[in-house]
C-alpha cells in the first residue's frame, strides 16, 4: 500500500465499491442466455487465434508464445481487474505525490480525507468506462484468484460479456457475427504481445519513466478528478466547459513526459490501428456480414453520445484514442499496400524500428527510414 500512518492516497477498496454500486445495469438476459453468450465468446476467442495468425503471420510457424488467459468478464469484473492493474501501474506516482504531501497529523488527515475522496471518484470514472468497453487485453495484469494472468508477466485477455450484447443490439446486427468480430480484435492485441517479446517491457518502461516524470500538486489531480466526478453526477451543469480544456493526462505533462508521451501516442495508435485493420482484413472470410457490421460501428463512434458523454471524453483524454484508431488504422493500411504484410511486420523488430507519431501521419516517411535505411 502507498501510505504513511495508514493513510493511502488512493483507497482502491472504496474505488471497486464505488464502481460496483454506480455502474450501470446491463442488457436485460435470462440466465440460460447469458450461459450461450460466455460460452459463445470463449470460442470466438479460441478460434480468433488461428485467424489473426494465420493474417498477420506476426507468430512463425511451430512457434507457440506463452499462454495467456481469456475471461469472459461482467462490467463489475472489469472495475475489479482495472483497479488491480492501475494500483500497479501508478505507483510511481502515488509515491512521489506521498512525499510531497504534508508531514504530521495535518497531513495524515488529508492522506486519509484525499485517499477517500479520490476512491469515489476513481470509482465514478471506473464506472462510466465499465459500460463501455466491450474487450481489453491487460498488458500489466497482475493475477488474482479471480482474475488469473499469463505466466513470467504475461496478461489476459478480458471480453466483457454484458456490453457486446449492448452494443449488438443497439446496432441491431448479427449477434455472433459481432461476438467474433470483436474477438478478432482483442486476439490482435494478444498476438501483439505474446509475438513480440519485448514490447510489454518497452511500454512498461516508457509508462514508467513517464509516471517517474511526473511534477504535480497531489491537490492538483484531486481537483481534476473531482471535475470528472461533478458532470458525471451533474453538479456541474452540462454546458459548462473547462476553462483549461486539458485532460488528466496533459494534466501532468513535464517537458520530458511530452516528448515520452509523444512515443507512447505513436505506439498505442500502431497497436489499435492493426487491431482494427486485421478485423476488417480477417471478417470477410468469416464474418458474413462484417461490412453491415463496420458500417453501424463507424456510424455509432462518429455520432458519440450526449455532451455529457463528450465532455468526460475530453477530460479522459479518450477523444485521443479514437483518433488513435483512426490514424493507426490508415497508417497500417498504406504500409501494407507499399510493402505487403511481410513488410509491414519489419514494424515488431526492435523498439527503433516502430513507428514515430510524425510517421504515423506519414506512412511513406516510415517506410523509406525503415526499408531503405534496411535495404542499403
Amino acid at each position: 500500500m502507498t501510505s504513511i500512518g495508514g493513510a493511502e492516497m488512493v483507497d482502491w477498496n472504496l474505488a471497486v465499491a464505488t464502481a460496483t454500486r454506480f455502474v450501470r445495469p446491463g442488457p436485460d438476459v435470462s440466465r440460460d442466455e447469458a450461459r450461450a453468450v460466455v460460452a459463445e465468446l470463449r470460442r470466438h476467442a479460441r478460434a480468433s487465434e488461428e485467424h489473426v495468425r494465420g493474417f498477420t503471420r506476426m507468430i512463425p510457424e511451430g512457434h507457440e508464445p506463452l499462454d495467456t488467459p481469456v475471461l469472459v468478464v461482467d462490467r463489475a469484473g472489469w472495475v475489479r481487474a482495472n483497479v488491480a492493474g492501475f494500483r500497479e501501474l501508478l505507483k510511481p506516482l502515488l509515491d512521489k505525490m506521498q512525499e510531497r504531501r504534508p508531514g504530521g497529523p495535518g497531513g495524515a488527515v488529508l492522506g486519509a480525507v484525499g485517499g477517500k475522496v479520490t476512491g469515489v471518484e476513481l470509482g465514478m470514472l471506473l464506472s462510466f468506462l465499465a459500460s463501455r468497453v466491450l474487450g481489453q487485453y491487460e498488458t500489466f495484469a497482475p493475477p488474482t484468484r479471480e482474475l488469473p494472468a499469463g505466466e513470467k508477466g504475461g496478461g489476459r485477455l478480458l471480453l466483457v460479456a454484458p456490453n457486446i450484447v449492448h452494443v449488438e443490439r443497439e446496432l441491431d446486427v448479427d449477434p455472433h457475427d459481432f461476438r467474433l468480430w470483436v474477438c478478432l480484435h482483442e486476439e490482435t492485441h494478444r498476438t501483439q504481445f505474446t509475438g513480440v517479446p519485448w514490447l510489454r517491457d518497452h511500454l512498461e518502461g516508457e509508462i514508467q519513466s513517464f509516471l517517474g516524470e511526473t511534477d504535480v500538486d497531489p491537490m492538483t489531480v484531486l481537483e481534476r478528478f473531482r471535475e470528472a466526478a461533478q458532470s458525471l453526477s451533474g453538479a456541474r451543469p452540462e454546458g459548462e466547459e473547462d476553462e483549461s480544456g486539458r485532460s488528466i493526462v496533459e494534466l501532468v505533462q513535464t517537458p520530458a513526459q511530452r516528448e515520452i508521451l509523444s512515443r507512447l501516442t505513436a505506439v498505442m495508435s500502431l497497436l489499435e490501428g492493426h487491431a482494427d485493420y486485421v478485423m476488417d482484413g480477417v471478417g470477410p472470410d468469416v464474418v458474413p456480414s462484417v461490412a453491415e457490421i463496420r458500417e453501424k460501428f463507424q456510424q455509432r463512434r462518429a455520432r458519440g453520445a450526449s455532451r455529457l458523454d463528450q465532455a468526460l471524453r475530453k477530460l479522459l483524454g479518450l477523444d485521443a484514442k479514437l483518433r488513435q484508431y483512426r490514424d493507426g488504422e490508415r497508417f497500417v493500411r498504406s504500409v501494407v499496400e507499399e510493402v505487403g504484410m511481410d513488410g509491414f511486420n519489419r514494424v515488431w523488430t526492435s523498439p527503433n524500428t516502430l513507428p514515430t507519431k510524425a510517421e504515423i501521419a506519414k506512412p511513406a516517411d516510415w517506410v523509406a527510414r525503415v526499408h531503405r535505411k534496411a535495404e542499403s
